[in-house]
């Protein structure tokens, strides 16, 4: 197989051409053989086509490997005499087999016949494509010494490279056509948000205009999406989901297509936060039921379309158990660094997490982060560091443990042994400044569990640990909650039906130790929703609960209202933190629709929709500000605040000027009908006394009433009868 690849190296296969030198080689003359008279063996024809082929053009063809994108070629390796030859071969394996299992008699070292030493260059086959792919990214670069660097590329990239013309002809330069600023919606006088809405067939984009109490249609689209829709993090595109592909669209009010990304039967889309690329994900069923789905994922230059990287494979190569079933495979199945520089992204695999730059998209050091065991990890939203989690191996010899890795070094920054762990969740604050690690174990007995945190002090001197549990540990975690921009965090916590919900601040005063603010207890909430400024929460009962809303001060430690929305499912704030919307989508059977709200619990106005199925704020990117500016607003906002007021105020008096202006319009359209009516009733007045015989009917004056007694008998009794009778 090796030496056919080698031919095919130098000389591009033609099936003539190959058999003719075969036969030379053999010292057979082809013109002597019928070759019609030749029987094949059973079940094998060699490549020669087949009348019967006919028949089997409706069938579906079966899944083959053609080309040889299994194999690899290895360059500038050192040129080495025949007893070196196994030394060398030995090297080469010791590298190339990390990416997989090298066939038999798959590692070729073609030799100069003349010179009797290696040419500089060598062959490997793999079982699948995608471990000939990761060959390429261990061994592309690597150097043996200072002299030999060596370069690696897939076997099929060749018939590439030789279509490349030989005379440079320079690429045709197209007129620049300007597009609409992207940005420019955040460019609106009233500072308005936008948000759009999936109902039915129809995809809705909004402006938020809660001061005059209703929102403003500014798009409209039937059919835009065949599934969903999903905004960009920093909202510069809205991205629809078709069975070709994916589409992402831009503008202010008129949204344009701005760029395809082809992938037949897409499921799943991702942006990365800075929005440079889109990751699309779709699986195949496999034709042997006891295979597992084939995954394809690709990656996409989200400004000019092309593809960067192609993965594609089992399932089980995308998580962190190889036999794991494809109903547990977790999306996204790449996570991203954080920050708007979208330098690294990662995956997990069985004792692995690769992690790649975008660079070049190949591994970091060209090869993975080995960790035994490891079943999850998380970025940090602000930093190239990842957290992760092993947990205990050997019948509880081995402890399980939370580790920071720093990348691109790989350096461990800090780690903490856990024992007699059942479970672990990790929490970034979105600021990057602390890591919560919420960790369920046994108790003694192993009967039950009880959960606890471990809060990582990230940007302090080795990163110092704090231990929390609650006042009652065998409550039950339902739900945690860092306050973004901010030092406090919420739980959910209980066993009944109305659990407590406890507030803690990681910096108290006088002290550094993580401190409970409060507990409110007895609470019908399952969801808790910061404002995205802080300061403010909503403690909301969603979906199987009662639609319960308290809008909360954290700062003041008190309710500022309590509501409801009994079909609610989803709380969405807007990005400016000025206003929320309890969402009653399509779960629900009856009353779909919205709510807007102030931050602080007013109900603003509502819509209904029928089987609305998304509601989603257009995100905003972060404000140019600095801390510093930030900080000098908050201490003056009262001197910011009164243009704003004088604004509000000349809102109210606006709106009260048109609800005067349609108070008098009503009185007119009144007035206009009643004059219509007169006007016919006048016209049709000689009919009316033609009717009644020439008397004027509509003089009342010449109307006489008079009062008529009329006398009747309404029954008789038995008695008067019988008297009747006898006389």
């Amino acid at each position: 197989m090796v030496e056919a690849q080698l031919g095919a190296y130098h000389h591009p296969p033609q099936l003539m051409d190959d058999l003719e030198a075969r036969a030379r080689e053999l010292g057979i003359d082809l013109s002597s053989i019928d070759l019609d008279a030749i029987t094949l063996p059973a079940g094998e024809d060699f490549g020669i086509p087949s009348d019967d082929n006919e028949i089997l053009q409706n069938e579906d063809p079966p899944e083959v490997e053609t080309g040889f994108a299994n194999t690899i070629v290895v360059d500038n390796l050192p040129v080495v005499p025949p007893e070196k030859f196994e030394k060398l071969g030995n090297v080469i394996r010791k590298i190339f087999s990390h990416a997989g299992a090298i066939k038999d008699g798959g590692l070729f070292m073609p030799v100069n016949t003349d010179t009797n030493v290696t040419y500089g260059y060598c062959f490997i086959e793999y079982n699948t494509p995608e471990e000939a792919q990761n060959a390429r990214e261990i061994g592309n670069g690597r150097k043996l010494d200072k002299s030999h660097v060596l370069v690696v590329n897939i076997f099929d990239d060749f018939e590439r490279y030789m279509k490349v013309p030989d005379e440079w002809t320079p690429a045709e330069t197209k007129p620049y056509t300007p597009i609409e600023n992207l940005q420019n919606w955040l460019t609106d006088e009233k500072a308005r948000d936008q948000f759009v809405m999936r109902a039915g067939t129809c995809t809705e984009v909004y402006w938020n205009d809660a001061r005059q109490l209703t929102s403003e249609l500014i798009y409209q689209h039937q059919f835009w999406t065949d599934s969903f829709i999903e905004w960009s993090p920093l909202g510069t595109y809205l991205a629809t989901v078709h069975k070709q592909g994916s589409q992402v669209w831009g503008g202010k009010d008129n949204f344009e297509r701005l760029m395809c990304f082809a992938h037949p039967q897409v499921e799943l889309i991702d942006f990365s936060p800075g929005e440079r690329f889109l990751v699309t994900y779709s699986s195949r069923k496999p034709s042997n039921p006891r295979d597992t789905h084939k995954v394809i994922l690709n990656i996409f230059d989200v400004r000019t379309g092309k593809l960067m990287r192609n993965f594609n494979g089992s399932a089980g190569k995308f998580t962190s158990a190889g036999n794991i079933v494809f109903s547990a495979l977790a999306w996204p199945c790449f996570r991203w660094a954080g920050g708007k520089d979208d330098k690294y992204f990662a995956k997990i695999g069985k004792n692995i997490i690769s992690v790649y730059e975008t660079d070049t998209f190949s591994l970091v050091d060209k090869k993975s982060l080995k960790v035994e065991n490891v079943v999850d990890f998380c970025w940090s939203p602000t930093d190239p560091l990842i957290a992760l989690f092993v947990p205990e191996s050997g019948g509880g010899n081995q402890p399980a443990r939370v580790s920071l890795v720093q990348i691109p070094g790989k350096e461990e920054l800090r780690q903490k042994n856990l024992f007699s762990v059942s479970d672990c969740r990790m929490y970034w604050s979105n600021n990057g400044e602390y890591l919560a690690v919420q960790v369920d174990r046994y108790t003694k007995t192993k009967k039950s569990t009880y959960a606890g945190f471990e809060l990582f002090r990230i940007k302090e001197r080795d990163i110092p640990i704090e231990v929390l549990e609650l006042d009652n540990k065998n409550d039950k975690i339902m739900a945690f909650s860092w306050e973004p921009k901010g030092h406090r965090f919420a739980v959910i916590h209980g066993d009944g039906p109305k659990p407590d919900i406890s507030f803690y601040s990681m910096q108290t005063a006088n002290t550094s130790r993580v401190s409970k603010l409060t507990t409110l207890k007895s609470k019908e909430a399952n969801a808790l929703c910061w404002c995205p400024t802080g300061h403010f929460i909503i403690i909301a009962g969603l979906k199987g609960f009662s639609g319960k809303l308290e809008f909360y001060n954290v700062d003041e430690l008190e309710t500022m209202a309590i509501r409801e929305h009994f079909t609610a499912t989803d709380i969405k704030w807007d990005p400016s933190g000025r206003y929320v919307a309890s969402v009653a989508t399509a779960v629900h059977g009856m009353e779909n629709g919205f709510q807007i709200w102030s931050f602080k619990g007013d109900p603003l106005y509502n819509l209904s929709k029928d089987h609305l199925y998304q509601f989603i704020w257009r995100p905003k990117p972060p404000t140019l500000l600095t801390p510093e500016k930030e900080e000098e607003i908050t201490k003056n906002l009262k001197k910011y605040s009164k243009k704003y007021e004088e604004e509000d105020r000349h809102t109210a008096n606006k709106m009260t000027e048109q609800e005067r202006t349609k108070r008098t319009q009503l009185e007119e359209e009144w007035a206009s009908w009643v004059a219509k009516w007169k006007q016919l009733h006048e016209e049709e007045r000689a009919r009316r006394m033609e009717l009644r015989d020439g008397e004027a009917s509509d003089e009342e004056e010449e109307y006489e009433s008079k009062e008529v007694e009329v006398e009747e008998v309404v029954g008789v009794t038995e008695e008067v009868v019988a008297y009747e009778l006898d006389h």
